[in-house]
């Protein structure tokens, strides 16, 4: 019989349908129910993206499949058969549900990665520690793999995405080296830099190798997507930056999420309406690099960081 090794393939999540964003919305501020207020805002942006909410629950779907297919494809698994199960962090199916239905299916050794490259305590590290106790309760070896932001084929990718839309802004008739270059992340809590958190180092890290590949000096880094909160957010944000960046009289600017794999809220409404919305207003051309997705590249970044992590037996 052929060994099977579960893969939980994490993310945060998104609602099936429209009429689940209030659960969704609830789940987020930790079973507190959303004002009206808020639910409106929250619908009134998934509906702004074409689609709605189903491309972004489809999109981590394929995102699954097609790593299982890669697992399953490279030499190394020759002796061992690679089972992905999908957790997300606030939205069914629930991280715990991932681990449930894998001691249902008679897993006995799993490995757990999250759709983002950069760690932080905040992000990754939860989900973590939630996997980790439910597969300790149901009796799964399981082991992690935190990070994986400066992977060769990763790099590959991003550079490729950074420098086709940089291709289209000579094609605009804009110098390739005046077009400010602005690798992004979402942003979290400020607190985090006190306890050493090391995701802002990882994606200047990323940012760093990225620019250096391609030979981009006119580049900076900054934030968007923060939490409205009483306590301050990592900064500056993209939308502030941007109006900053008009009275340096830059014309030109290119977007490039590092931080995000695929194409969810964040990009298609924080990015490509508000941001572009912004831009607009101050004559700025705006551009961002395509997600990730179901790119190859990012799908054999993943499957070799798993596979890496199954021969050795250990945390990475």
């Amino acid at each position: 019989m052929t060994n099977t090794v579960g893969v939980l393939v994490m993310s945060y999540g998104t609602p099936e349908n429209m009429e689940s964003i209030e659960a969704y919305y609830t789940h987020i501020r930790r079973g507190r129910a959303p004002e009206p207020e808020q639910l409106k805002e929250l619908s009134d942006r998934y509906e702004a993206i074409v689609g709605g909410v189903f491309p972004l629950r489809e999109n981590t779907d394929n995102q699954v499949r097609a790593l299982q297919e890669t697992l399953n494809k490279d030499e190394r698994a020759s002796d061992v058969e690679f089972k992905c199960y999908q957790g997300l962090k606030h939205a069914y199916p629930f991280i715990e549900d991932g681990v449930e239905q894998m001691a249902k299916d008679g897993i006995q050794s799993a490995i757990g990665i999250v759709l983002a490259p950069h760690y932080s305590t905040m992000s990754v590290g939860s989900y973590i520690k939630r996997a980790r106790e439910k597969a300790e309760e149901m009796g799964i070896q399981m082991s992690f793999i935190e990070s994986y932001h400066l992977h060769p084929k990763l790099i590959q990718a991003l550079s490729t995405r950074v420098s086709a839309k940089l291709d289209m802004f000579e094609e605009a008739g804009a110098k390739r080296g005046d077009v400010r270059v602005l690798f992004s992340a979402h942003s979290l809590p400020a607190r985090i830099v006190d306890i050493g958190d090391p995701y802002p180092q990882q994606l200047l890290e990323t940012s760093e190798v990225i620019a250096s590949r391609l030979g981009i000096t006119n580049w900076q880094f900054t934030w968007q997507s923060a939490g409205r909160t009483a306590e301050p957010w990592l900064g500056p944000d993209i939308l502030d930056t941007l109006q900053e960046l008009s009275r340096e009289q830059v014309e030109d600017v290119l977007v490039a999420p590092i931080g995000f794999v695929s194409d969810h809220l964040e990009v298609l409404y924080d990015l490509d309406i508000e941001a572009k919305a912004i831009a607009k207003e101050i004559d700025m051309r705006l551009m961002r690099t395509d997600s990730l997705n179901s790119d190859p590249l990012y799908m054999e970044t993943l499957s070799d960081v798993i596979l890496s992590q199954w021969q050795q037996g250990t945390d990475v």
